[in-house]
């Protein structure tokens, strides 16, 4: 699966500091994310939690992007989980939708990786709903400022014996020895999938 840069205008500061990693492996869906946040080159936080349960714990987000863009996002995913409980899917392609024409939501900058026991996609602002490409190993999706560094380490290390949680950490501490923009405070959530 290709990772996929939060949108910004290279004209003025933008907040960096993200790194999602999803990695699906052995009946396990994990999402992990770090801490930081940055203001062009100044580190503002070290400890955000990009990555939260949503719908009663049954789903599991992290983001990329501008914080209060993503928590816009997911309260919108939140409100279209209450509408179609159950169908991700379904939750996603509307909210998707609806950001793509919607004027005010048209202006965020964010990404979304989400899971449940069934599906895991990635969101955009352009209306992208995708699922990470699969195989007889499992898959893995990244996305923000070290997404393209986690997402090779977490596909170099699904070859290997480690369990998927295990594989997120380690894939985001070796973003974290690449990327400014990524640091070693962690949060990992994961949930059972089919």
């Amino acid at each position: 699966m290709q990772q996929f840069p939060s949108g910004s205008d290279s004209s003025r500061d933008s907040w960096h500091a993200t790194t999602i990693i999803l990695v699906k492996k052995d009946g396990r869906t994990v999402i992990g994310g770090d801490g930081q946040v940055s203001i062009g080159q100044t580190i503002v936080k070290g400890n955000a939690k990009k990555v939260r349960r949503l719908a009663k714990g049954e789903v599991i987000g992290g983001f990329a992007g501008a914080t209060a863009d993503a928590f816009t996002l997911f309260e919108r995913l939140e409100a279209k989980l209450e509408q179609y409980p159950g169908q991700l899917m379904r939750s996603c392609v509307e909210l998707a939708k609806d950001w793509r024409t919607d004027r005010y939501l048209r202006r965020l900058e964010a990404m979304m990786l989400v899971a449940d026991k069934q599906t895991a996609l990635v969101l955009t602002g352009n209306g992208d709903v995708l699922e990470p490409e699969a195989t007889e190993r499992g898959s893995v999706m990244g996305i923000g400022s070290g997404g393209n560094y986690a997402l090779a380490a977490a596909r170099a290390l699904l070859a290997t014996d480690l369990e998927a949680e295990a594989i997120a950490r380690r894939s985001l501490e070796i973003a974290s020895e690449i990327c400014v923009y990524t640091n070693r405070n962690l949060v990992i959530e994961s949930i059972a999938s089919n």
